[in-house]
């Protein structure tokens, strides 16, 4: 079965790949799973625009993840989330919401599986946040939990 993926694979590729697997592996993991789409002359034309997505995502040196770093350093992250009076939110901050947040803030598009967050974030308040840029680059963040 022919496939193009649409997400990192382990031991396949990576977005945009178009891979030959077997007919069972694609048709109940990968494709239920949103990992992949079936390979078509149509769907050949979709392979450009996830290249150019995760070309937009990606990282592509340590100086770069030097350069980034300095840059996500220098924002100020505000998130706004659901809280009680006493400040205690209603669930915790994930890491898709402080994509979205260092996004908005105006930074970089960051992949969610590189923000760290160590101890979860359930109150108002600072937090600081790790996001791993390279294997030997990681930026801290300060976000700062607002109540809405």
């Amino acid at each position: 079965m022919k496939l193009i993926l649409t997400g990192a694979v382990d031991h396949l590729g990576i977005p945009g790949d178009v891979v030959e697997v077997k007919d069972g592996y694609g048709r109940n993991y990968l494709l239920p799973r949103g990992f992949a789409i079936r390979w078509t002359r149509g769907a050949e034309k979709q392979i450009e625009g996830i290249k150019r997505a995760r070309d937009a995502r990606e990282i592509r040196g340590a100086d770069h993840a030097k350069e980034v770093r300095t840059q996500l350093e220098e924002l100020a992250v505000v998130l706004t989330a659901r809280a009680s009076a006493t400040g205690a939110l209603y669930g915790s901050v994930t890491t898709s919401e402080v994509v979205a947040a260092v996004k908005k803030a105006g930074g970089p598009a960051l992949d969610k599986r590189a923000v760290v967050i160590t101890k979860p974030i359930k109150a108002v308040g600072k937090h600081t946040v790790g996001i791993k840029l390279h294997d030997a680059v990681a930026a801290h963040i300060s976000v700062d939990v607002v109540a809405a």
